[in-house]
């Protein structure tokens, strides 16, 4: 897994970013999901090596093997803001002074907020299953309430932390199969580690609060995307059950968006590499 690529811990400000990189063309940063690691990306990383790209690769704040501040009150520590801080400093000390940045799930929405703060380091942005936090929670309802549940679940103090990590394997049912089992052995160390289901929490806590207060501000200030947006949702799961056509909501966010589904599941760099590859590799090339 990530043959060729370089591990490392990068410090940066009040957290340490565990990250692979490779290559030597235009740098694309991916960013994982939950409950993933950079892990996720093993088989979509070298594609896009191959198609002559850097590829970089890290764990989210609080993630897999990178650590961040402990929890705040108001979950700003955990805040996307804060993640996105960290993934732009890493990239500086990496030599990266503008990117292209793909974010899946929970890293879509870190990526949707490292390139609304800073739109003149991303050049492009991918956004793979999500849409931004606060367009979820305007449209919650008993369906979303139904099928999202663990969103409000995640947000309550201190019983969250207790289920989870009483039996983490039985909660989030990893299947080395279709991962990968060195993925799979990434993914079974991260999540049964306390201090990373925490942090884990703290970023959905952060979702509900704080991460939805910045969007708010962005909205009401009239800000946008700047970067053209590549918005890929996966067809196995609900994003466009639940609300139609994806790119229509993130058009109203951004100025320049395409999009379209990948035949997959939920996990798609993991279950639909090939595709996933093939739209980043020709977006980011464009």
């Amino acid at each position: 897994m990530f043959d060729d690529f370089t591990a490392e811990v990068v410090e940066v400000e009040d957290a340490s970013v565990f990250v692979r990189h490779a290559g030597q063309g235009p740098p694309v940063l991916l960013l994982h999901g939950h409950p993933r690691t950079s892990a996720t990306w093993h088989r979509v990383a070298p594609l896009l090596l191959d198609r002559g790209f850097t590829v970089v690769c890290p764990d989210l704040r609080g993630y897999g093997r990178s650590r961040g501040p402990a929890p705040a009150v108001d979950h700003s520590a955990h805040s996307k803001r804060a993640m996105a801080n960290d993934l732009l400093s890493m990239m500086r000390r990496l030599g990266h002074s503008r990117f292209a940045s793909a974010g899946h799930d929970r890293g879509g929405c870190v990526a949707f907020r490292l390139a609304m703060d800073h739109p003149e380091t991303v050049s492009r942005v991918a956004l793979m299953d999500c849409l931004p936090i606060s367009e979820h929670l305007a449209r919650v309802n008993a369906e979303f309430a139904t099928r999202w549940w663990h969103w409000f679940f995640f947000a309550q103090p201190d019983i969250p932390e207790r289920v989870i990590t009483a039996d983490p394997e039985g909660w989030y049912h990893g299947d080395p199969r279709t991962m990968g089992r060195e993925n799979h052995r990434e993914w079974r160390a991260a999540t049964g580690n306390p201090e990373v289901v925490r942090a884990m929490l703290e970023d959905y806590r952060a979702g509900l609060t704080v991460d939805r207060r910045d969007e708010e501000a962005d909205r009401a200030a009239g800000r946008r995307l700047r970067s053209p947006a590549l918005i890929l949702w996966s067809s196995g799961d609900d994003l466009e059950e639940l609300y139609g056509d994806p790119p229509a909501i993130w058009r109203t966010w951004a100025r320049d968006v395409r999009g379209w589904a990948i035949d997959s599941g939920h996990h798609m760099a993991e279950e639909a590499p090939e595709s996933v590859a093939s739209s980043l590799g020709d977006f980011f090339a464009d």
